[in-house]
């Protein structure tokens, strides 16, 4: 029986809602990069077999989990313990670290561009420059998430909504100036040239496509406040499929009028939004005023989506898994309830993701790095939705759902199978590095910081627990001893700093000394902290 009193959720509602949370016009820019004009049958290919399953097999997961508000780690949790729950939840929390480097990276190219209207920022900063700058946006926006915080969600819906508004009118725009003889920089534009090469290099940028198109699983709770899920829903998610089809395919094409897709600038990723909103303006001559306005745009987004960020994420993880798996020190919040010492963690991570890129040859190879880096890092967080879904569906009596993803259980977990093979190849495949020359010094160093940066990563989230037993053991409510602490931390430092010096000569066996010392540091961390000098007494 319905609530005649309850507010419902239209499907043309739902459907916009996940179309602001999907894909930007960034995303457009740099799998264009990656694929030139073949990336138009990749968008094509990725909504039709992975968009549309992905999306409905979200609201069948937000339907039978809706009591826990749809979250992706208590669809996991729900499925396979408390444990897999925790790990769920860090390893979302550890995929926006380098997703939060990114998006402050991108915040100081954005304020070159608005105080240049140039690209002239990456001639003028070096790699560590670059790094104190994004360092300087972390502390700026923690101070401003502090004590703006309300105002900061509602400025993120807002940019968001504007940040897609750009996209579009980049399009209408491109095809007026095609309607009125422009004329389009890509020639010719062959069956060939559409048609994806399936080589080791494609492989290694199919997890860039998906970063560009995940993130249905916010909407999942809303699921629950819709009139009739069973028949809404995929109306819903048939807009947003197509809604996302029309701004990948029309935008990659709107990318080949301004762009040579045979010959495209280096820094495309870095600066290829700025570069379409000034060759969109000068078309019209209206000299650089859509570069401006768009680089106002992404400033006011990214700045709202980095302070919600920076709180929400720290928050998530805490009050998710609880005193269970993390550590006390971790869980103290001020007086206000800000999780201060999470946000500590979360700024010491993010300068460790910004040191490993600092080696590089320059800004732009960090910029391109932190990037593929999310490509790596965000489809790995999604094989969790395939992973709870075909769980779900091999128990399907154990989880009633408003909402059913092919009633056949059988066939609902072969392609839940295959979303989640998909997800998992792009993942290990990603690891390959890009926008460099392959085998060369600098693949070689990017392959090592990839390695060391998702260890780190992964590694800590497992260490935790570990942690917290040990803490909850001890008389003094810590995990080690001061002189246990110090050598562990040595340990640590010797172990990082080697793995970056033997990358650092680019030498290309470098990866199996960097195994090596990984392998002797994580030794000398275990012997530091094995012993504990003051458990408490056991009771019998």
């Amino acid at each position: 029986m319905k609530d005649p009193n309850k507010k419902y959720i239209n499907w043309p509602t739902l459907a916009l809602m996940g179309f602001v949370t999907v894909v930007g016009f960034d995303d457009l820019i740099y799998n264009f990069q990656n694929q030139g004009l073949s990336v138009i049958i990749s968008w094509i290919l990725m909504i039709v077999l992975y968009v549309v399953p992905y999306s409905m097999m979200v609201g069948h997961l937000g339907s039978a989990f809706n009591h826990e508000t749809g979250g992706l780690s208590s669809w996991v949790r729900g499925t396979n313990g408390d444990f897999m729950g925790y790990l769920t939840a860090w390893t979302h929390w550890a995929a926006s670290i380098p997703y939060i480097v990114d998006t402050a990276n991108t915040i100081v190219i954005g304020i070159g561009w608005l105080i240049n209207g140039t690209a002239n920022l990456q001639d003028q900063l070096s790699n560590s420059g670059f790094a104190l700058l994004t360092l300087v946006v972390f502390i700026v926006f923690i101070y401003i998430q502090s004590k703006f915080k309300n105002s900061m969600e509602f400025l993120s819906k807002v940019g968001g909504i504007a940040m897609f508004s750009m996209t579009v009118l980049f399009v209408v725009m491109t095809f007026t100036a095609l309607s009125m003889g422009g004329h389009i920089e890509t020639e010719p534009i062959t069956a060939k040239a559409l048609m994806p090469k399936f080589d080791f290099h494609y492989l290694t940028t199919i997890g860039l496509l998906i970063y560009g198109i995940n993130g249905a699983e916010s909407i999942a709770p809303f699921i629950t406040k819709m009139r009739n899920p069973q028949k809404e829903f995929p109306k819903a998610m048939i807009m947003l499929a197509a809604m996302t089809g029309f701004l990948t395919i029309f935008g990659s094409f709107s990318l080949s009028v301004f762009f040579n897709a045979y010959h495209l600038p280096t820094d495309l990723k870095m600066n290829g939004s700025y570069y379409a909103f000034q060759a969109l303006g000068q078309h019209f001559h209206l000299g650089n005023i859509f570069m401006y306005i768009f680089a106002l745009t992404e400033i006011l987004y990214l700045s709202a989506l980095l302070a919600v960020l920076l709180d929400a994420m720290t928050r998530m993880l805490i009050s998710d898994t609880g005193s269970k798996y993390i550590p006390k020190i971790l869980q103290k919040t001020t007086a206000s309830g800000l999780p201060i010492n999470g946000y500590l963690l979360t700024c010491g991570l993010s300068a460790f993701i910004m040191m490993l890129g600092i080696f590089l040859p320059s800004m732009l190879d960090v910029f391109d790095w932190l990037l593929n880096l999310n490509g790596i890092i965000s489809p790995g967080v999604t094989c969790w939705v395939f992973f709870a879904f075909i769980q779900v569906r091999r128990r399907s009596n154990e989880f009633p759902s408003d909402y059913t993803f092919i009633k056949n259980d059988k066939i609902a977990q072969i392609i839940g199978w295959w979303c989640l093979l998909i997800t998992l190849a792009a993942t290990i495949f990603g690891m390959g590095p890009k926008d460099v020359p392959s085998m060369s010094a600098t693949w070689w160093y990017e392959l090592i910081i990839n390695i060391v940066a998702i260890a780190s990563l992964v590694g800590l989230g497992a260490i935790l627990p570990y942690l917290t037993k040990r803490e909850d053991r001890s008389n003094k409510g810590a995990a080690f001893t001061q002189r246990q602490w110090i050598g562990i931390t040595i340990a640590l430092l010797a172990t990082i700093v080697g793995d970056l010096y033997i990358g650092g000569t680019h030498a290309r066996n470098s990866i199996w000394l960097m195994i090596v010392i990984t392998v002797i540091g994580c030794t000398l961390i275990y012997l530091c902290g094995h012993k504990q000098h003051d458990l408490k007494e056991v009771e019998i």
